[in-house]
């Protein structure tokens, strides 16, 4: 039975009283340090850039670049932003170098939209079209398997409601022979469903023999 007090119209309590909530009560208005305390798609406004910096971006665990491909999952579904790192890739054989994004229906083929534009030092320029991946080394005379690609990627969501992310970055082999090609690269891909994980793979039978790979998610 509900307790109504005398002096406080409209104010009922439970009947039993008010228990004691368990832990630490988390004020409006005062200052207190929370610990293990995980916010669930926050929106966090009058924050003090500086003084959250740490928390705003999350880092990634870098990986070396070994097998068939990098896979990055378990991405949080609140993430709005990636950025994908390459640090010294290499592949084994005159492989591209492939960037792939899934959901929880795992990793998608298809759909992918834009395009890499990439030169060399003789001045040659190419254009190489997106379908089944954003493709961010060129192969055969602008790949080679001595050269170690450096550069990142980032990706942005555009639209929520379609789970549609854009990317734009660059990738940079170290060697500076006429056959080395440096790509800049652009494009978009909707998903069935929130961006849980992505892969950097090849695009034939080659495997990853150097470099390490990780990523930032905000």
């Amino acid at each position: 039975m509900a307790t109504t007090i005398s002096g406080t119209a409209g104010v009922t309590f439970p009947a039993g009283g008010v228990g004691n909530p368990a832990g630490t009560v988390v004020g409006t208005t005062d200052t207190q340090t929370l610990t293990n305390k995980t916010l669930t798609s926050p929106t966090i406004t009058g924050a003090v850039v500086s003084t959250m910096a740490s928390s705003v971006i999350t880092s990634g665990t870098a990986v070396s670049a070994s097998g068939t491909s990098v896979d990055f999952t378990s991405i949080p579904s609140w993430v709005k932003r990636v950025t994908v790192m390459l640090s010294g890739v290499s592949l084994s054989g005159t492989d591209q170098i492939i960037l792939q994004l899934g959901d929880s229906g795992g990793i998608e083929i298809t759909g992918y939209v834009g395009n890499q534009l990439n030169t060399n030092d003789a001045g040659a320029i190419n254009v190489l079209t997106f379908s089944t991946a954003f493709i961010l080394t060129t192969s055969g005379g602008g790949s080679s398997a001595a050269n170690l690609y450096s550069g990142q990627v980032i990706l942005s969501l555009l639209d929520a409601s379609t789970n549609t992310w854009v990317m734009n970055g660059s990738v940079s082999p170290t060697t500076t022979a006429t056959t080395a090609r440096i790509t800049i690269f652009s494009g978009s891909k909707p998903l069935s469903s929130t961006l849980t994980q992505l892969s950097i793979g090849r695009s034939g039978t080659n495997t990853f023999d150097a470099g390490s790979v990780n990523i930032l998610y905000e």
